[in-house]
């Protein structure tokens, strides 16, 4: 390929990366400042920019979680069968702002369920 779209590529790449930072950096916020709350099972420094995995207190609350995110129209949010929990996937081409809802619902869902 030629220097310049060698260049270019390294540009849209350092742009996707600086994206997927943004986006799991509002949910791992929530997770991180719910003292507990949420919790995830993934230690910090092995956490996925693409793939987040969070429990709630009990699974009561984490189905109660996945209906009101459902009726929002956030969906596929549930855990795999063998984990459970929940689990959001932040693909390259969600937009930010949809990052900013889920990590809001999780906020006023905390506020009101906490």
């Amino acid at each position: 390929y030629p220097l310049e779209s060698r260049r270019l590529g390294d540009v849209y790449k350092r742009q996707f990366e600086r994206r997927a930072e943004i986006r799991s950096g509002l949910i791992y916020e929530v997770i991180d400042n719910s003292d507990g709350w949420y919790s995830s099972p993934v230690a910090t420094g092995s956490r996925s920019m693409m793939n987040i995995i969070f429990h709630l207190p009990d699974e009561t609350l984490e189905n109660k979680f996945i209906e009101e995110a459902t009726a929002l129209d956030l969906i596929n949010l549930k855990g795999h069968r063998s984990v459970g929990g929940v689990r959001t996937s932040l693909y390259n081409a969600m937009p930010i702002e949809s990052a900013e809802i889920l990590s809001n619902f999780m906020k006023d869902f905390l506020e009101s369920n906490g």
